[in-house]
């Protein structure tokens, strides 16, 4: 089992993110994608984020894909940060292959997470294209660090088999909508 994690806010959920997580489903082979709805991003202002449920709700509405689930475990399980998920996953199903997978933006700021080299090296990585942010993401810090175990884009089927760390940046259709962009056009209206 070939299962792409990918982690977010969701708040809100959008074509988006919908759109990027075909494209990974599709480039790296993938048997599901899990949407881990965070109770809350830690280098972000979580005042106003509606509760877990209610975005998962929301989220499994725009996946609208029987191999995409919207959860919202992370929350259940008291995980704060990305790694201590990974970690949890990679003790309790041992028998399957992940794949976090993140926006090209994220990448910018993957040195900024709580124990990014620990995530690197437990799980591969697929980066997914962001109108804005393919330049920027590909000269980022971690980028950079982890250059020498990049798997070309045409071996990306190659990458949830592949040792960590490793990782891929995948081109193909992109969303200009961001979550941050529809919420302040929420609140402009």
């Amino acid at each position: 089992m070939r299962i792409g994690l990918f982690g977010g806010s969701f708040n809100p959920a959008h074509a988006g993110h919908r759109l990027a997580t075909l494209t990974a489903m599709k480039r790296l082979r993938l048997d599901r994608v899990w949407w881990l709805v965070t109770p809350g991003n830690p280098l972000k202002d979580n005042a106003k984020l509606p509760p877990v449920g209610e975005r998962v709700a929301a989220a499994q509405a725009v996946a609208r894909h029987p191999r995409i689930v919207a959860t919202g475990f992370e929350d259940a399980l008291g995980a704060r940060f990305t790694h201590d998920t990974i970690a949890h996953l990679a003790r309790r199903a041992t028998g399957v292959a992940f794949v976090w997978i993140m926006g090209a933006d994220s990448l910018e700021t993957f040195h900024m997470w709580e124990r990014w080299r620990a995530i690197a090296a437990t799980v591969p990585i697929a980066v997914v294209d962001r109108p804005g942010a393919t330049l920027s993401a590909i000269r980022a810090r971690a980028a950079a660090r982890m250059a020498g175990r990049r798997v070309p884009e045409a071996a990306a089927a190659e990458l949830a088999g592949s040792p960590p760390p490793a990782w891929t940046f995948l081109h193909g259709p992109r969303s200009p909508l961001s979550s941050t962009a529809l919420r302040g056009a929420r609140h402009d209206s």
